[in-house]
């Protein structure tokens, strides 16, 4: 009798064990992406991203993340978070094709909060800050610089018209890019510099309250920006059936390029390699980085806050470590314009 008993008791107790085991969902094993997989670690608590730790090294994706590393990443705080040099606009894309390439829900979910991160950082006037939310300094400028504002509104445009991967963005985060996409057109079109009543291009920096042209580090000075203009224009020639406002955007600003480059020279090594500065070139077409509002004269700034009408004149270590003239206009003038110009006109 106790043995039959004892083996129903282990019959019971095995098909329980098999109901269980049935019961269980299945572990899903999904694909790693080592690159994402750092990312996720360096991604601070409030969605964004640092370009620098609290020790002040540059963030890089590159470098195998030890114990002692580890230890810098999650003492950095959020503060830190910023859309400077590329920072969060980066990673945001980098998750997006992770996740398309191996759908681990984790890429999608860290992507989806720094979007988030991205949406709560704009201002109402449609400008983002260098850093959010610290605002000491001139971290609170609305940025340009670096196309730092650019890559955040190319990341909103991507999710509005559902492109470049971004479609697998959750919906609810559609309707959100797609104001601030309205939004930061407005500021873009607002912040316009005006030169005798008529628009030009835009400076690097603006004060998030008035909108008035701002200076940011010593050898920065508040002026009108090529580079970042160069890439604020080929934003705006994305938007689908553009405004009034936005065409004479573009137009003003392609006029303002074509009446300010500079013919015939190009800015590289001298032959003795020791120095740099304006070289004759019969087939170059380049801009100086800033123009005096006033003047449209080329002027470079230097750590001392000092600012020179002549790149010579600055100290040689800006000299050589800046990029005080550039291409940046070219294609636009020559491929993009002509070929917005047809569809839009």
């Amino acid at each position: 009798m106790k043995n039959t008993v004892k083996i129903l008791f282990t019959i019971i107790y095995l098909s329980l064990a098999s109901c269980a085991t049935a019961q269980k969902p299945p572990q899903i094993s999904y694909k790693v992406d080592e690159t994402a997989e750092k990312i996720l670690v360096y991604q601070l608590s409030n969605g964004g991203w640092p370009k620098q730790l609290v020790d002040k090294s540059v963030v890089s994706y590159e470098k195998p993340i030890d114990a002692d590393l580890l230890a810098k990443i999650k003492s950095t705080p959020a503060k830190h978070a910023t859309i400077d040099n590329k920072a969060t606009s980066r990673e945001i894309t980098a998750l997006v094709k992770a996740f398309k390439n191996t759908s681990n829900p984790a890429y999608l979910k860290a992507a989806e909060k720094g979007i988030e991160y991205l949406l709560e950082a704009q201002y109402a006037n449609g400008g983002w800050p260098q850093y959010y939310p610290d605002n000491s300094s001139y971290r609170a400028e609305i940025t340009f610089n670096d196309d730092a504002m650019i890559n955040v509104l190319n990341i909103m445009l991507n999710i509005s018209n559902k492109t470049n991967d971004f479609e697998i963005v959750n919906p609810k985060l559609a309707n959100k890019a797609t104001a601030a996409v309205t939004k930061g057109v407005d500021c873009i079109v607002k912040s316009q510099v005006l030169q005798n009543g008529k628009p030009s291009i835009w400076a690097a920096q603006y004060d998030h309250l008035t909108l008035k042209p701002a200076k940011a580090r010593a050898f920065e000075p508040a002026s009108l920006s090529t580079a970042e203009s160069a890439g604020i224009v080929k934003f705006l020639i994305k938007i689908e059936n553009p405004s009034d406002e936005v065409k004479s955007a573009i137009n003003n600003a392609i006029i303002w390029f074509d009446n300010s480059k500079i013919v015939g020279y190009k800015f590289d090594q001298f032959p003795d390699g020791k120095d740099r500065g304006l070289i004759a070139d019969p087939n170059s077409i380049i801009w100086a980085r800033f123009y005096e509002f006033e003047t449209n004269k080329p002027i470079f700034g230097d750590r001392d806050n000092s600012i020179k009408y002549n790149v010579a004149d600055i100290s040689f270590e800006r000299r050589k470590g800046y990029s005080w003239y550039g291409t940046w206009a070219n294609s636009l003038i020559q491929k993009e314009y002509p070929k917005w110009q047809k569809a839009n006109q």
